[in-house]
């Protein structure tokens, strides 16, 4: 079964004005097909077409390392963009409640405190990638980066939460000044779905 572009879970101009109509659909229905088309190309040169990306991802020493890396970057580029569409939302933003925001208060201190080290995270970022909050190999909350399109499952991790900075993610509206688009981006996050992966984590 081929890997197919999913649907986004909202409408392409649903996260104004924080998050740009034209850039979310070139970002979706340009960059994200990009990665789906290649992803099957990758799978059927390495021979394991039928297997989930999760699973191939997770699993990325059972390829042959001839044709490993491109089911690495464009897997990767698929399911990361898929992670990081779900976690935004229309009218989202805001705090998480529960076991997740006892856990970031206990981990780093305070939501806000939080925010800064994921946000100094994000900004830091050399180059193309991602921050990501996940759950780490000693089950404890991490805040973390990947280069290019490098997944968490590959790591070991098991991911909560990410931005995708990558400079077509942002450009067009917040041009090379990531640091606004980074601050622009925590009005979309969507925290009921984080805490839903934190509960599947934990």
């Amino acid at each position: 079964m081929a890997f197919t572009l999913p649907p986004l879970p909202y409408a392409y101009d649903a996260l104004e004005p924080h998050y740009d109509a034209q850039t979310v659909e070139i970002h979706h229905s340009k960059h994200h097909q990009t990665y789906t088309t290649k992803l099957n190309e990758a799978v059927a040169a390495a021979g394991v077409e039928g297997k989930d990306v999760e699973d191939l991802l997770a699993n990325l020493d059972s390829i042959p390392e001839a044709k490993r890396g491109p089911v690495r970057n464009h897997g990767g580029g698929y399911w990361n963009h898929q992670f990081f569409w779900e976690s935004m939302a229309p009218n989202a933003g805001g705090s998480p409640s529960g076991a997740l925001a006892d856990a970031i208060n206990q981990k780093f201190g305070s939501l806000d405190q939080f925010k800064e080290a994921f946000s100094a995270k994000a900004a830091a970022h050399f180059g193309s990638g991602w921050a990501w909050l996940v759950v780490n190999e000693k089950n404890e909350l991490e805040i973390t980066d990947t280069h290019d399109q490098v997944c968490p499952l590959s790591l070991g991790h098991k991911p909560l939460l990410t931005i995708d900075v990558w400079e077509h993610a942002y450009y067009l509206k917040f041009k090379n000044v990531r640091p606004d688009w980074i601050k622009s981006w925590w009005n979309v996050v969507n925290w009921s779905e984080v805490e839903k992966r934190y509960a599947a984590a934990s």
